[in-house]
C-alpha cells in the first residue's frame, strides 16, 4: 500500500464498500420480491382466461386487465406471428419459410427466453456480492491487522490490552463481509429455483399454445393449466 495514503481511508472505503454491496443486495432482494409476485399473480389471471376461452380468436381478445405478464406477452407474440402469416403480402419473406408450426415455435421461444431474462435480470450481481464480500471483508481485515500491528510496534508494547484492541476492530470487517454475503448467496439459491420453475410454466404454455393453434387434437392441453 502506498504510503502517501493513510490505512485509516482504506479501511473505512472498504467498510463503505460492504455498505453499499448491502444496500444493492436488499434493494434486489425487495425488487425480485415484488416481480415474481407480480408476473405469478399475472400468469395464473391469464392463463384461467387462456384456457377458459372458446377458441384462440376469443384468447386473442382477452381485456387488457387480464392479459398481462409473461404468458400473455408470450401468447401475444404468437397471435401477430399468425395473423402476419395469413397474409399473402408477407408470408413470402424468408422468416416465414419452412414448417409453420415450427416456426411458430421458434417465435414462440424466443419470447420466452426474452421472458426469462427479464426475470433472471440481477440475479448474477446476487451471485457476485455473494462471493466476493468475504474477500473485501478480509481486505479490510488484514489492512486493519497490518495499521494494528504497526502501532503496536510503534508503542512499544506488546501487552494483551494493547493488540487485543486493534485487531478485535480489525476483524469486523471480516463480519461484515460475511453478513453481507449470506443474505445475497440465500436470496441468489431462492431466486434461481423460482426461475426455473418460471422458465418450466412458460414452456409447458407455449406447448400448449402449439397444440391449440395447430388442432392437435391427441394433445391433452388440460395438463397445461397450472
Amino acid at each position: 500500500m502506498p504510503y502517501h495514503i493513510a490505512p485509516e481511508v482504506v479501511i473505512d472505503a472498504t467498510l463503505y464498500t460492504l455498505l453499499a454491496f448491502s444496500l444493492i443486495t436488499w434493494t434486489l432482494i425487495f425488487f425480485k420480491i415484488w416481480q415474481f409476485a407480480k408476473n405469478n399473480y399475472y400468469n395464473k389471471q391469464y392463463n384461467t382466461a387462456f384456457w377458459d376461452a372458446t377458441d384462440l380468436k376469443a384468447a386473442e381478445q382477452l381485456p387488457a386487465e387480464t392479459a398481462r405478464g409473461p404468458k400473455a406477452r408470450v401468447a401475444a407474440c404468437g397471435f401477430a406471428w399468425l395473423a402476419e402469416m395469413t397474409h399473402p403480402e408477407t408470408c413470402t419473406s424468408l422468416k416465414f419459410r419452412g414448417s409453420p408450426q415450427d416456426l411458430l415455435e421458434q417465435t414462440l421461444r424466443k419470447q420466452t427466453q426474452d421472458e426469462q431474462r427479464r426475470m433472471e435480470s440481477g440475479l448474477t450481481m446476487l451471485a457476485s456480492i455473494g462471493s466476493t464480500a468475504p474477500f473485501v471483508g478480509l481486505f479490510g481485515t488484514v489492512l486493519g491487522i497490518m495499521h494494528a500491528m504497526h502501532d503496536i510496534s510503534a508503542s512499544g508494547s506488546a501487552s494483551l490490552d494493547v493488540v487485543a484492541g486493534p485487531i478485535g476492530d480489525a476483524l469486523i470487517a471480516t463480519a461484515i463481509g460475511i453478513a453481507v454475503a449470506v443474505p445475497a448467496v440465500l436470496a441468489y439459491n431462492f431466486f434461481q429455483r423460482r426461475a426455473k420453475h418460471h422458465r418450466a410454466s412458460l414452456e409447458n404454455f407455449v406447448e400448449g399454445f402449439l397444440h391449440i393453434a395447430f388442432g392437435d387434437s391427441n394433445t391433452n392441453t388440460s395438463k397445461n393449466k397450472d
